[in-house]
């Protein structure tokens, strides 16, 4: 091989570089000498280059402020001058170069002798960290732009170190407020006694992610409902560096969940309410008949009985019968199977009358006053759904006062002009309130108090009818039920309820009662209960009546004929109602007096005129005076 001295052994070295451009620039910034790299990425010729200023490969924006002569005076001055930057190429194209130029200088002298340049193509590198800064940039923007979801980083400690949209939204701070704080901060005060923060990165930890939900508390104090997710972020080497953690308020989803488990539990209550309404009114019924058979019987054998001892043992029955036949009413009208009969009702003496039930149902801890002044006039209410409201409000004023109090019941006189409070129609009420001591109300429980299914009280302490029950009563009688609460004042349930005018015991006040029929009567009498069958016909015997006896629909029919002067049949039986018989009766007779005895208040609409209606348990003198009425030429419609 032949020796080449070291002068041209470095000249071949630097014209193998491909990768790099190596060149010299004399004192006056031209172009000195080439190599093949400059060549390969400049894309100029030794020829075309060599002798031009260096500057030519700066952009013009570049050229513009003077980049080139700086560089060369840093590397004068500095011993040294290295950047990166937009470069370009012969044809225009631009490229990304890194740069360094160093002075050359005078080996013995030390005076200047011009520059090295070495130039390195990094484009490619470049537009990789182009992309990669873009996609973290869209990325963060992306972050930054949700704003359903709380998405933000905290530290291995737990502090936060950035902050989104949607976290601003949700939780209420600011970046500025909180990046720097510990995330306990969301927590409820009871999550951080118990740990729960602490608990959560330790499980992020070790299980690779965390997933909750839970109460959570925003800037202020304010609680919502979270979905919370936090997962672990580790480097290349698996050390984790941090956790990601995304929040998102469920407090919508979980009011319509709870909303709808209140609808559910609604719905039960409403379906078992109306299984215990059936279960009561056919338990009323047929207790009805039972009380049909005894009152008839004891009023029968009183009659036969001279003797004071058994007189008063018999009167001791029939007054217990007679609060059976209370007690039944109540329970239909519970089942919604009594009929409102509105009638002049003396508020003192029905209130007083219920004072020993009352009594009974506040127990010693709970006083009762009673301020119902003497002379008032009657409200037209029906006297058994006006008791049933009057228990209802009174045993919620006891459940407000467990640890004891005072309920007062009073009334008096109002006159409502035409425009009158809530709608109610102008004239005279009474005004009849049940005001307790007890712990009062909300205004956002009061708004709801009278809410079907609204209740305060525990699950199976309640089922949130009593008020609109109450409410009911009191707009079916063309009043209204009006609630005043505050918390720690008590409450006052005040019933506006039409006054009856003239007062009871005026003479207009009564219809006068038709008269007994003086004469014998033939009379068919239906009904499948043989107890009460046998006391109505024993009954109809005692007051002079011929009667022929049924147990069913289709036997009257069979033995039914012209000498019937009247029929009497319960309702509710197998086969053919009484309704259906008395359908049939009328198509043989149209105008043959009929009475249909029955507890129940929804019968079939449209009963001829000739049909009366005789509610049971009746008493004789009741029965005597539906066969009157039957019998009277001036009869009224069928209720």
């Amino acid at each position: 091989m032949e020796e080449l001295d070291v002068n041209e052994r470095y000249r071949l070295l630097v014209e193998a570089v491909t990768d790099y451009a190596i060149y010299m620039i004399d004192t006056d910034g031209r172009v000195a000498s080439w190599n093949a790299g400059a060549r390969r990425f400049k894309g100029y010729d030794d020829q075309e280059i060599i002798g031009r200023p260096f500057s030519d490969f700066y952009t013009p924006e570049d050229q513009a402020v003077g980049l080139p002569a700086h560089a060369l005076q840093k590397a004068r001055t500095q011993g040294r001058f290295e950047s990166e930057g937009w470069r370009v190429r012969k044809d225009g194209t631009r490229f990304w170069a890194h740069v360094i130029i160093d002075p050359v200088l005078h080996p013995v002298t030390g005076n200047l002798l011009g520059y090295a340049k070495i130039t390195r193509d990094l484009t490619e590198r470049k537009q990789r960290e182009d992309a990669l800064r873009r996609s973290e940039q869209s990325f963060r923007l992306l972050v930054q732009g949700v704003t359903d979801y709380a998405i933000f980083m905290l530290d291995e400690q737990g502090i936060v170190s950035n902050w989104n949209a949607g976290a601003e939204r949700i939780k209420g701070y600011l970046p500025e407020e909180i990046v720097g704080r510990h995330f306990s901060i969301f927590y409820t005060e009871e999550d951080r006694e118990g740990g729960l923060p602490a608990r959560a990165l330790d499980i992020a930890r070790s299980a690779g992610s965390f997933v909750t939900e839970g109460w959570r508390v925003a800037k202020g104090g304010k609680r919502f409902w979270a979905a919370v997710v936090i997962d672990p972020i580790r480097d290349d080497g698996g050390t984790i560096i941090g956790f990601a953690k995304i929040t998102r308020d469920m407090t919508a989803s979980k009011e319509a969940e709870r909303a709808l488990a209140a609808a559910s539990e609604a719905l039960y209550q409403s379906q078992k309410l109306e299984s215990l309404g059936q279960l009561t009114g056919g338990v009323a019924h047929d207790f009805n008949n039972l009380l049909t058979a005894v009152i008839g019987s004891l009023q029968l054998l009183r009659k036969q009985v001279t003797d004071d001892r058994q007189q008063r043992l018999i009167d001791n029955a029939l007054e217990g019968a007679t609060r059976g036949v209370t007690l039944t009413q109540r329970m239909l009208s519970f089942a919604r199977k009594q009929e409102i009969q509105p009638r002049p009702v003396e508020l003192l003496e029905a209130v007083s009358g219920m004072r020993p039930l009352l009594d009974r149902s506040l127990g010693p801890e709970i006083q009762l006053d009673i301020a119902i002044p003497d002379g008032l006039l009657p409200a037209f209410v029906d006297l058994n759904q006006l008791e049933l409201a009057i228990l209802n409000l009174v045993v919620n004023a006891r459940d407000a006062m467990p640890a004891g109090g005072t309920i007062t019941i009073r009334a008096e006189e109002r006159t409502v002009p035409a425009e009158g409070p809530d709608g109610l129609a102008a004239g005279d009420y009474l005004y009849l309130s049940v005001i307790d001591t007890g712990a009062g109300m909300a205004t956002d429980t009061l708004a709801k108090a009278v809410e079907p299914f609204f209740t305060t009280k525990g699950v199976g302490k309640g089922t949130g009818l009593g008020l609109s029950m109450v409410l009911g009563t009191a707009e079916q009688h063309g009043g209204r039920l009006q609630l005043e609460s505050s918390p720690g004042q008590g409450t006052a349930a005040h019933l506006w309820l039409p006054a009856s005018e003239p007062r009871a015991g005026h003479p207009e006040a009564a219809a006068a009662a038709p008269e007994a029929t003086a004469r014998t009567l033939k009379i068919l009498a239906v009904d499948d209960d043989g107890l009460v069958l046998m006391n109505t016909v024993a009954l109809l015997e005692d007051l002079g009546h011929q009667v022929i006896e049924a147990q069913s629909g289709k036997e009257a029919l069979a033995i039914f004929d012209a000498s019937v002067d009247l029929v009497i049949t319960d309702h509710a039986m197998p086969g053919m109602t009484g309704a259906e018989l008395v359908g049939e009766l009328i198509n043989r007779r149209p105008a043959l007096p009929i009475i249909l005895a029955t507890g129940y208040a929804q019968l079939p609409a449209g009963l001829p005129a000739t049909v009366k209606r005789l509610a049971k348990p009746f008493w004789q003198n009741e029965l005597d005076q539906a066969i009157a009425a039957a019998m009277s030429r001036d009869r009224e419609p069928a209720r």
